[in-house]
């Protein structure tokens, strides 16, 4: 009798101690009652409460946790019809708050983010949901923050997954895009038949300069040319007009030659001329002829 007394009690209290060992997984948080009172929170590992007078309230997942937001239809302030969905990315950071602050956590929050996605995307215009999808989530991850911050949980990110307009007006959005790109390729096209033109008449202008430097140069020579003819002329002149101031009859005879033989060749060159007729005191060109010879000879005996 003593001894199956003696079993019972054993049996009692090694009822009593594993009644009073609570192991908490990691990311996980307990939290502790006592006559239905919160008292504290049991963390992760080894944790002794007392039987019968306390037991664990909530099971708290604390790890980083993620909400579908499922699609709905929102109307923007121009009067559109989208289909929206999302995701939520948050955390629980108070196991107290988060189980005694709120109830159905899980569900408030869905219905929080829904009704936020709804008066955000609802005050802005088509063309703004569809281009500032960034600014969007900021400004939901500001409001859902701020409002679960008394649940002891924090919003990490809100990401807008799609955004579905109505099918005639992505069929309109096309057509505009198609539109714009038509008119951005004549824009182009209308640029570079611009510039070709521009090349164009620049390639002409700097012909016409490069032309009329190349003219000028050409006039610049031939002027010079003439200068020196005329220099050459001149000088020759001076030394026929010296011989004959000296009387050299030489240089009498080599200026009438040079003349009469200049004039036989401009009546020889003339197109209409077939005859040429040749005086007939044939010894007076010879005569002259010779004159040049000797004024030459004569010339280059002085140089000696």
């Amino acid at each position: 009798m003593v001894h199956e007394l003696h079993i019972i009690i054993l049996a009692l209290l090694l009822l009593l101690i594993l009644l009073s060992v609570r192991i908490v997984p990691q990311g996980r948080e307990y939290t502790l009652e006592r006559w239905g009172r919160y008292i504290r929170t049991l963390t992760p590992g080894f944790n002794l409460i007392i039987p019968v007078f306390d037991r664990v309230g909530s099971k708290m997942n604390m790890m980083e946790q993620l909400l579908d937001v499922p699609s709905q239809e929102i109307i923007t302030r121009d009067n559109a019809m989208v289909r929206v969905d999302g995701v939520i990315f948050f955390q629980v950071l108070d196991a107290a708050k988060a189980a005694y602050a709120v109830s159905h956590l899980h569900l408030a929050i869905h219905n929080l983010i829904t009704t936020n996605i709804r008066t955000v995307m609802g005050s802005m215009d088509m063309d703004e949901l569809l281009s500032k999808r960034d600014e969007i989530n900021a400004r939901l991850l500001r409001v859902v923050d701020e409002a679960t911050h008394p649940w002891g949980v924090k919003v990490a990110r809100i990401e807008i997954k799609d955004i579905t307009p109505p099918k005639d007006m992505v069929e309109a959005m096309a057509r505009q895009m198609k539109t714009e790109r038509n008119k951005r390729a004549a824009i182009l096209e209308a640029e570079g038949v611009r510039q070709a033109e521009i090349l164009r008449a620049e390639g002409k202008k700097q012909a016409i300069i490069l032309a009329a430097e190349a003219n000028r140069e050409a006039a610049f020579r031939e002027a010079e040319g003439r200068e020196r003819r005329a220099e050459a002329e001149a000088q020759a002149t001076r030394m026929v007009s010296q011989a004959i101031a000296e009387g050299d009859i030489q240089a009498v005879n080599y200026f009438v030659a040079q003349q009469y033989v200049e004039a036989l060749g401009k009546l020889a060159s003339a197109k209409n001329q077939k005859l040429i007729f040749l005086p007939l005191d044939a010894s007076s060109i010879l005569g002259a002829l010779g004159g040049i010879s000797e004024l030459t000879r004569n010339v280059g005996g002085h140089n000696k």
